[in-house]
């Protein structure tokens, strides 16, 4: 259960980790009461305790959560824009008898996963917290349904995770807890990296705006964090995503020595700028110095500007990574690739919207090599055969038969 420094600074300066060895973890786990946890708590604590959320050591207290919401800064002073909570109903605590200073163990998948020291038992006004953080309490915006769907109590204090998950196929060889991702930068050589967070399969567009953000920042690499987590209908599935942005790189559009694929398990909030924030401080965590903000970064409907990513970071202190913020990309017929603002055809522009991407893949059909890779399409129709039930796109199907991003095994 180390913490390690780093040259590339983490937020807070000090990267959590908070993993027991199987010894310790045989030792904390006896005789606590035991709560299951659903999805998204499991990877929460999963990520906290690895460091991906530092300097957070566990799940808020109501301090840094009313400081969230109100000024994004936790209790501590450090910027922070989107609040990590553990809820639970107040009949199941009272059934438990949980009290501040008790230990919990967590479990998922019917096995030990984590062990939470509670600091304390909190209630918080939900609507309150929506409108801080989405702007908005419209039960529409899928954040805001998250929060309202939370339970009455919230339990703060720090996780310990005690049976660390296996990252199943074809997740497994681009999970790297952030020690890890900065053993990786340097045995690169790499001293400046710009992430690029993306939850789609990429399509030129997508493919220029990392190009345009490498050149704008000087770096030596990009480092494509794919956001794997919560699906609805209509989505692309994980492993399209995924193996689809790796392909970039495997089939040469970009170099090995400036290109690195990765996933980041998180279920979006679709916070817009908040968001925006939240995942510059994920990155600069995993060691990247600078990260590109595109258009409707995180955003979802018509609820943010579409640029409001970029001047969020004029309003919020230096956090220690540099925003490298473009504008749209798109595919026009006589320039090839276009920029907002300097192709001059835009009676002409085609934006490759996720409709016209559906339907090629949808109809099997090869693309324009302006739009889509043909590799990377290729490689979309193979992982909806291997793992969509015949479809690139989430279906209830995938939903509910998926194989899981991750397994807790059995402890001895």
């Amino acid at each position: 259960m180390a913490s390690v420094d780093n040259t590339m600074s983490p937020h807070g300066g000090t990267l959590v980790e908070r993993v027991a060895t199987p010894d310790q973890a045989r030792e904390m786990i006896g005789g606590l009461p035991r709560v299951p946890v659903r999805g998204q708590i499991a990877t929460e604590c999963l990520s906290l305790a690895y460091g991906f959320f530092s300097p957070l050591t566990g799940f808020m207290t109501e301090a840094d959560v009313d400081g969230v919401a109100k000024d994004m800064r936790l209790a501590s002073g450090y910027v922070w824009s989107v609040p990590l909570l553990f809820d639970l109903p107040a009949e199941q605590l009272a059934d438990l008898g949980v009290k501040e200073g008790d230990r919990l163990l967590l479990t998922y998948q019917d096995q030990p996963l984590a062990v939470l020291d509670v600091e304390q038992v909190y209630g918080y006004d939900k609507e309150f917290l929506a409108q801080q953080i989405y702007g908005t309490t419209d039960d529409a915006h899928p954040g805001v349904r998250r929060t309202h769907a939370y339970q009455d109590r919230f339990l703060g204090g720090p996780v310990t995770l005690v049976n660390p998950p296996q990252i199943q196929a074809p997740f497994d060889r681009f999970f790297y807890t952030p020690r890890r991702m900065r053993e990786r930068f340097a045995e690169n050589g790499w001293s400046k990296v710009v992430a690029y967070q993306s939850r789609n399969a990429p399509h030129v567009g997508h493919e220029w705006l990392m190009k345009s953000a490498w050149f704008a920042s000087g770096a030596d690499a990009i480092l494509v964090s794919a956001v794997i987590g919560e699906k609805k209908v209509g989505d692309y599935i994980d492993e399209a995503v995924i193996l689809g942005q790796s392909m970039l790189r495997e089939a040469g559009y970009f170099l090995p020595a400036v290109h690195m694929t990765s996933i980041l398990l998180w279920d979006m909030r679709y916070a817009g700028p908040r968001e925006a924030v939240f995942h510059a401080l994920v990155r600069k965590n995993l060691g990247c110095t600078h990260h590109m903000f595109g258009r409707d970064h995180a955003g979802v409907g018509k609820y943010y500007d579409p640029y409001a990513a970029h001047r969020i970071f004029d309003e919020i202190p230096d956090v220690g990574i540099k925003p490298v913020p473009t504008l749209e990309w798109f595919y026009c017929p006589r320039c090839g690739p276009g920029y907002e603002r300097l192709c001059g055809h835009q009676d002409q522009k085609d934006p490759i919207s996720g409709t016209w991407l559906r339907g090629v893949i949808a109809e099997g059909v090869k693309p324009d090599q302006g739009k889509i890779r043909e590799e990377v399409f290729d490689v979309l129709l193979e992982a909806g055969q291997q793992y969509g039930g015949g479809s690139s796109f989430v279906s209830e199907g995938y939903l509910a038969n998926r194989n899981p991003v991750y397994t807790v095994p059995a402890m001895d």
